[in-house]
């Protein structure tokens, strides 16, 4: 029996050490380059469970054993940054839509074509009339949105004019990436405010045809710079999505499954760490102060996000938020790849996380003050 004991207590004892190491490997991943260092980014995607797991070791030899307790307690503490990052621990007011005239609202979404592309009555078209309720109901200043969808032709929906004349967004910047048949989808930038300049950055084959948009508005006599981009996705199919269903379950195929599922997540924590460098260079470049919203497709502790945020810039959802704030609806309850970030010449007022599953991601609000 002493004996069982013993093996009992070696045994939980290295697991925990090698939760410690795996802990502290994910927290120096944000920086390794991606490109030698793939398979550590990787494991940011477990940070919440290795939280969770290494608060559980605390508790668990706080009963058993407490001097053993210290190996959770330390690489926790060691690895406050990273915590810091992934969690916002600020206990946030009620959304309050009525907003001074100082005060800038902007809208991040995914929009993920707005479901629906050709004209009809079907459920997608029923979600896209949703999707611009919802939108309207924002009374937003500026509108950064992804994966946006417009076309010409008349039997498909002509967004780009809908949310300019219905949703009274006379000012655009637009990246016209064609799909054919006179259809377009791309990152775009709508305003109430008059754009005086706008630019694009594409990105370096051969990651997607994705780019990196920027308008400078007028504001109350100062010049605000939005920028917005979607990063290279993993480009998960429902297939891809049926498979991990398949891991979880311990089906048959595991090895095969997961090689595929591993091969599209390395190829886009790659490409998306070099259109992060990218991000930033032309970031900190701006002559003005800057707002950057979009779609990153990487966590917080990822190469991704230290990379565009670095020290410069500040996270609304941190700064405002309680949680984790997942922004994906799919695949894992602690997915936060959606991102409002401003320089430090914005004081953060409010933000909200709208949960609705019209689109595969959820609406981001911020509003933000210039400095006096």
């Amino acid at each position: 029996m002493a004996g069982y004991r013993r093996f009992t207590k070696v045994f939980f004892l290295v697991l925990n050490i090698v939760f410690a190491i795996i802990f502290l490997l994910a927290c120096v991943a944000p920086y390794l380059d991606p490109t030698k260092w793939w398979f550590i980014s990787l494991i940011g995607l477990g940070f919440a469970f290795i939280i969770i797991t290494l608060i559980a070791f605390v508790f668990f030899w706080l009963v058993f054993k407490p001097r053993y307790m210290l190996i959770s307690l330390i690489v926790l503490i060691v690895g406050y940054r990273s915590i810091s990052e992934f969690f916002a621990f600020h206990i946030p007011d009620k959304f309050n839509y009525e907003k001074p005239k100082d005060v800038l609202r902007v809208v991040q979404w995914n929009v993920a074509r707005f479901t629906e592309w050709k004209r009809n009555n079907n459920k997608g078209s029923q979600t896209r009339l949703k999707m611009m309720d919802l939108i309207k109901e924002q009374n937003a200043d500026v509108l950064c949105f992804q994966e946006f969808f417009t076309s010409t032709n008349p039997e498909y929906y002509n967004n780009l004019n809908h949310v300019m004349k219905e949703l009274g967004y006379p000012y655009y910047y637009y990246a016209w990436d064609n799909d054919g048949y006179l259809h377009w989808v791309g990152q775009v930038i709508f305003s109430r405010l008059p754009i005086i300049d706008s630019g694009m950055v594409r990105y370096p084959r051969p990651s997607m045809p994705e780019s990196l948009l920027h308008a400078d508005m007028l504001f109350n006599n100062d010049t605000v710079r939005f920028y917005t981009t979607h990063l290279q996705s993993v480009q998960f199919k429902k297939r891809d999505f049926e498979s991990i269903e398949r891991i979880k379950n311990t089906e048959e195929g595991m090895v095969v499954e997961s090689r595929n599922i591993f091969s599209k997540l390395k190829r886009g924590v790659i490409r998306r760490s070099a259109q992060a460098d990218i991000v930033r260079q032309q970031t900190r470049l701006s002559p003005h102060p800057y707002i950057v919203a979009g779609d990153f497709n990487d966590v917080p502790n990822s190469y991704t996000y230290f990379t565009i945020k670095g020290d410069e810039l500040q996270d609304a959802f941190l700064l405002t938020g309680l949680g984790v704030g997942k922004t994906f609806s799919y695949i894992a309850p602690t997915l936060r790849i959606d991102y409002v970030l401003t320089t430090k010449d914005f004081t953060v007022k409010q933000f909200n996380r709208i949960i609705k599953n019209y689109s595969d991601h959820y609406m981001l609000v911020a509003d933000v003050q210039l400095k006096k």
